[in-house]
């Protein structure tokens, strides 16, 4: 299986890149991951929301330029379906099972995922009702990827 993760913006901060890369590690026992980075717009402040709209299709654009044709697309959004570990883990167990064999994860920008991108998904899932940093976020999704694939061959970490 492949695992693709989207995302809007580089991450600076060295912890964060160092997490990613050690569940990135990880992974590999797994899957193929692979994390895309987009370039992320800057918003001025006090921007309208015109511009927001304008900052978000930009981005979203470049969103979908990343997302191969074939992938099932999973979009990180506040307003998703809410999942445990377990589900999650079963989730993707089932997309295995029914032959799917590309997910992509896609982490939106600082003002969030443009419409045209939240259509492309086959799932948007909501992490929690809380708004995260998107780089933490990233971190994250990278453990929660690996939990799950630890559920699902019923190897310890889990608890």
């Amino acid at each position: 299986m492949k695992i693709t993760v989207i995302c809007v913006g580089k991450i600076k901060e060295k912890f964060y890149r160092d997490a990613i890369a050690e569940y990135e590690k990880r992974l590999t026992k797994y899957c193929k991951p692979d994390f895309v980075e987009v370039a992320d717009e800057k918003t001025p402040d006090g921007a309208g929301e015109a511009l927001e709209e304008q900052i978000k299709a930009r981005e979203g654009a470049r969103i979908l330029e990343k997302i191969k044709p074939d992938a099932y697309v999973c979009t990180l959004e506040i307003g998703g379906k809410k999942m445990s570990s377990e589900g999650m883990a079963d989730w993707m167990e089932k997309l295995c099972v029914s032959g799917t064999s590309h997910i992509t994860f896609v982490i939106g920008g600082s003002l969030g995922l443009h419409p045209s991108v939240s259509k492309r998904a086959d799932l948007a899932l909501s992490f929690s009702d809380m708004t995260f940093p998107h780089q933490l976020m990233r971190v994250i999704l990278a453990e929660q990827i690996y939990r799950c694939f630890r559920i699902i061959n019923r190897e310890p970490y889990h608890k």
